[in-house]
């Protein structure tokens, strides 16, 4: 234990919130491996019996859970109730995809035997949190992984330390041994030493593509680890002719501002056909104008809380300015709202005349429109980003769909539906720079078991019918 100290800031007060000490990351290793054998051999249906447990546990405890998730981030507290339910569910459709992704086959081959495929654990899985969703998300690591037999060291954001130590508190009320799943306290050197070392099998992580490249880029020459990244996105929803304005408007809203623009599938992109611009964009800016935005508990509850801290919300004003600057025209001004904290006001801009739209995940309450001709032209700026997460049509007819959602590049392509929220009991990933091709959510069981083949008899059978000399 280090006697270097890491600190949790309230982003809706400012304030001190948790503090504590760095951990080992050798010390940590040395357990988990220790740990490895004796979990890996339990019978599946004692670690699924476990995981069970620590879901009744997560239950027990979910007010107090939901009330630090929404101190530690900021997110208000209706959306932190939904985070801990979040936890609870993955239990169950973590062990319907294990059984269904991972299941044991059998083939009876008479004389040749019995043919099996049967999958085994990695080894020691080092997960590596976000803060966004700072249980849920790092949680749809550990529990698929528990349950294949792996043991996990599990690093959080080092912005919301006390969401992961209270998450990993939860497996050990549980009853799961301290050496099988830990929580390993620290910040981007802890990371990178967890990332790097040679006794961690597999690396699960969810966060920044800048992050995640670094991570790619350490481990290429590691071809014997496991790695699944899952980043970000410059996700785009498409507007096409429909009456339903003020349900558009809403599900634009839901995209692009819950948690304060804080999440990988937000949408970033506003792509409106010209028919549509005016009643669209008129209809958003009235909505907008009536999100409340105050911290987690306030009364009535917001549809916002802040931005993570003060930094981001510094680099999200100026990216407002300096796309200003590069040609964009501000349809709602982003405003600093409570002096010396985070709080931002959703903002808004017209794109369409940029000298050049920049490719970035801009992780907040910042919306980007953009006018186009036509169908065929939405789908070709859609595309136009090196991302490929999430997207969504709004409007238009099922034929419209089928052709964006054959020639939209993303993991999650949606119609009439928010950009976000996606579904436990599906995969969750994209392709480009919004992940490695190892999706997440249902689809997790793959990468934390490897298939393993073999051929079986009881006893050997084999005879030489070719190729001897006569004895």
């Amino acid at each position: 234990m280090s006697d270097t100290q890491i600190v949790s800031i309230e982003p809706a007060t400012g304030k001190e919130f948790w503090s504590g000490s760095i951990g080992n990351v050798d010390a940590a290793i040395e357990q988990s491996r220790e740990a490895l054998a004796g979990w890996a051999r339990r019978p599946l249906a004692q670690r699924i019996e476990f995981m069970r447990r620590f879901a009744n546990e997560v239950r027990k405890q979910a007010d107090p859970f939901a009330e630090l998730i929404a101190r530690e981030t900021g997110k208000p507290l209706w959306e932190a109730r939904t985070e801990v339910e979040a936890v609870i569910n993955k239990v169950e459709i973590s062990i319907t995809a294990y059984a269904e992704r991972t299941g044991n086959k059998k083939l009876d081959s008479a004389l040749q035997g019995t043919a099996a495929v049967r999958h085994k654990p990695h080894g020691v899985m080092a997960v590596l949190g976000p803060y966004n969703f700072p249980a849920h998300l790092p949680n749809g690591h550990i529990v698929p992984s528990l349950i294949a037999g792996n043991t996990v060291i599990f690093k959080p954001s080092e912005r919301t330390p006390a969401t992961g130590e209270f998450l990993v508190k939860c497996f050990h009320a549980a009853e799961i041994p301290a050496g099988v799943v830990q929580c390993l306290i620290g910040g981007p050197e802890e990371g990178k030493e967890l990332v790097g070392h040679w006794l961690v099998d597999g690396v699960l992580f969810t966060g920044s593509a800048r992050a995640g490249i670094a991570i790619n880029r350490k481990l290429a020459s590691e071809p014997g680890k496991i790695v699944a990244l899952e980043m970000g996105g410059n996700n785009p929803i498409v507007v096409l002719d429909t009456p339903k304005l003020e349900d558009a408007a809403a599900t634009i809203i839901q995209s692009a501002y819950t948690s304060a623009g804080q999440r990988c599938t937000a949408a970033r992109r506003l792509i409106v056909v010209d028919s549509m611009y005016d009643q669209i964009v008129e209809a958003v800016k009235n909505l907008a104008s009536r999100l409340i935005v105050d911290e987690p508990f306030a009364d009535p509850q917001p549809f916002m809380g802040p931005v993570i801290d003060n930094e981001t919300a510094d680099l999200l004003c100026d990216s407002f300015v300096a796309l200003m600057n590069r040609g964009a025209t501000p349809l709602m001004h982003m405003r600093r709202l409570k002096e010396g904290l985070p709080f931002l006001s959703p903002a808004m801009l017209d794109a369409t005349d940029m000298n050049e739209r920049l490719d970035l995940e801009l992780f907040g309450p910042l919306l980007q429109v953009i006018r186009v001709r036509d169908f065929d032209e939405a789908i070709k700026e859609a595309n136009a980003t090196r991302y490929g997460l999430s997207a969504s049509l709004i409007g238009g007819q099922p034929r419209d769909f089928e052709t964006f959602w054959n020639e939209i590049r993303a993991g999650i392509i949606n119609w009439n539906r928010p950009t976000n929220g996606a579904s436990s009991a599906a995969p969750f990933g994209g392709i480009g720079l919004s992940g490695n091709h190892r999706p997440a959510a249902f689809y997790a069981a793959d990468y934390c078991a490897y298939p393993v083949a073999s051929t079986e008899m009881a006893q050997p059978r084999a005879s030489i019918g070719i190729g001897l000399s006569e004895g």
